[in-house]
């Protein structure tokens, strides 16, 4: 019989190719210098995990189909770590799901082939299991794999499990019931052009009990319940060398925020620690935030 894990995550597992350029980003028919690369693991899932298992939390986590290319460099990875790997499915004949990040201080661009693999029609990630979601204390569901994310977001309801989600929009069912959406600027610029950030947390609010964050980059971040008042905070402010893993490190706080008991503010600003930490360094998987730092930060202000 399996330990039991604290936290349940679902989502995207890459292997993520990450390129530090020298001197800023690119430039069309210009040569850049790679200061650094990497090969490791990468989407909002995998980075999540990464870095929960940093902060002392145990964690099972399914998703993305893992390929031939991808799974020795991830088993070799977490085979140190608590991250229990055992719901993934591994596949015999394909090299897996990959992306590629250039990366330049504030600025990066992903690039994949995300877009096709979901134009195939074809479904590359598994279907949640109960049991591997009952007896976790709390969850984090990506909307990204259509309905068995809602499948996933549906079995911890069931078992009473609270679960993160991001970018969900107000009249999305994985906003409605969950403990805290997370809402990023790219979100918002996608569903709601031309709203003010005040007019997209009113929406938020009412759709949901649940604690919506709405964050803005660098910029103020909002955060509020139904009936309750729209609360501001500024980011920590660091040095930053990399944002990549910056929301996907949000994400992992709030989960480590349901699972401390943190009141609102106090997971805001945990969150928000643990992100700051993540863009102050790189590259993330090697070093992300240990609990000890996010305290230091905190007590800093």
């Amino acid at each position: 019989m399996k330990k039991q894990a604290e936290a349940y995550l679902y989502g995207q597992v890459l292997g993520t190719h990450s390129f530090l350029l020298k001197d800023g980003f690119l430039r069309p028919d210009e040569y850049s210098e790679i200061s650094e690369q990497y090969f490791l693991p990468g989407g909002e899932t995998g980075t999540a995990a990464t870095v929960l298992a940093s902060l002392g939390v145990s964690v099972r986590m399914d998703g993305t189909w893992i390929g031939t290319e991808v799974a020795p460099m991830l088993r070799a990875f977490y085979a140190d770590k608590t991250v229990d790997l055992s719901p993934l499915h591994f596949m015999e004949d394909d090299p897996g799901v990959m992306d590629y990040v250039v990366i330049a201080g504030l600025v990066r661009s992903p690039m994949g082939r995300f877009q096709t693999l979901f134009s195939t029609g074809r479904r590359w990630w598994s279907v949640p299991r109960e049991e591997d979601i009952a007896g976790c204390r709390a969850a984090a569901v990506d909307p990204y794999f259509r309905e068995e994310s809602l499948l996933a977001a549906d079995i911890c309801r069931r078992h009473g499990i609270p679960y993160v989600t991001i970018d969900c929009p107000h009249d999305s069912p994985l906003h409605k019931h969950a403990a805290v959406n997370v809402v990023s600027r790219e979100c918002t610029a996608e569903h709601y052009a031309g709203r003010s950030p005040e007019e997209i947390m009113g929406l938020m609010q009412e759709a949901s009990e649940g604690l919506t964050i709405l964050t803005q980059g660098g910029g103020e971040m909002l955060y509020g319940r139904k009936g309750g008042a729209l609360h501001r905070m500024k980011p920590f402010s660091v040095e930053v060398k990399s944002t990549l893993g910056a929301g996907d490190t949000f994400k992992a706080g709030c989960v480590y925020g349901l699972l401390r008991g943190l009141d609102d503010a106090e997971l805001v600003r945990f969150a928000s620690a643990c992100s700051a930490i993540a863009i102050s360094r790189f590259p993330l998987p090697k070093h992300p935030p240990k609990l000890d730092e996010v305290q230091a930060l905190l007590e800093q202000g």
